[in-house]
């Protein structure tokens, strides 16, 4: 039971805006509340004394809420949620990943969504202190700052798949 209530469920705005990702219970509380509505379930039912409830999974808020975007920190674990723990040279996915700076540090680059990628330690090594036109690497992709909803879609599993037309992917 208190596996169910560890679940992740998606908050909407009343117009359907992808809010935030919030836990299991904190959402039962607010579909009782009548502060939202459950727009989509999980498969478990919640029991109680006096009530069944569907676990939801996707639920709406009554009321639009401004929201204020705080900015996506700029972290190790950001980065590497950004780049799906893949080097972005050689395309290995590992668990044993580094922080690469594209423009080395001593060559004025700086700590920057763009300027950061994750490498596995051999290409890290590899590359050294030098520019990439110095080398023979290329970028597999071009590093940018994440979006509010491109960092909940990588919150997307079996179990939430529900979520997807909300955070505009396809639906499989």
């Amino acid at each position: 039971m208190s596996a169910f209530l560890n679940r992740r469920v998606l908050v909407l705005n009343q117009s359907y805006e992808p809010i935030m990702i919030i836990g299991a219970k904190r959402a039962i509380i607010l579909v009782l509340n009548e502060k939202v509505d459950a727009l989509e379930n999980y498969r478990e039912i919640i029991h109680s004394t006096y009530l069944t409830l569907p676990l939801p999974s996707v639920i709406k808020l009554k009321h639009y809420a401004r929201i204020r975007r705080k900015e996506i920190v700029l972290t190790r674990k950001n980065i590497l949620k950004r780049d799906n723990h893949t080097c972005q040279y050689c395309g290995i996915i590992s668990k044993n990943i580094t922080i690469d700076h594209i423009i080395p540090k001593d060559k004025k680059g700086r700590d920057t969504w763009t300027n950061l990628v994750s490498a596995c330690s051999h290409c890290n090594f590899k590359k050294g202190n030098q520019f990439l036109n110095e080398t023979n690497m290329r970028l597999i992709r071009k590093p940018n700052k994440p979006t509010h909803i491109y960092h909940m879609q990588k919150y997307i599993s079996k179990e939430n798949s529900s979520w997807k037309p909300y955070l505009f992917m396809e639906k499989n």
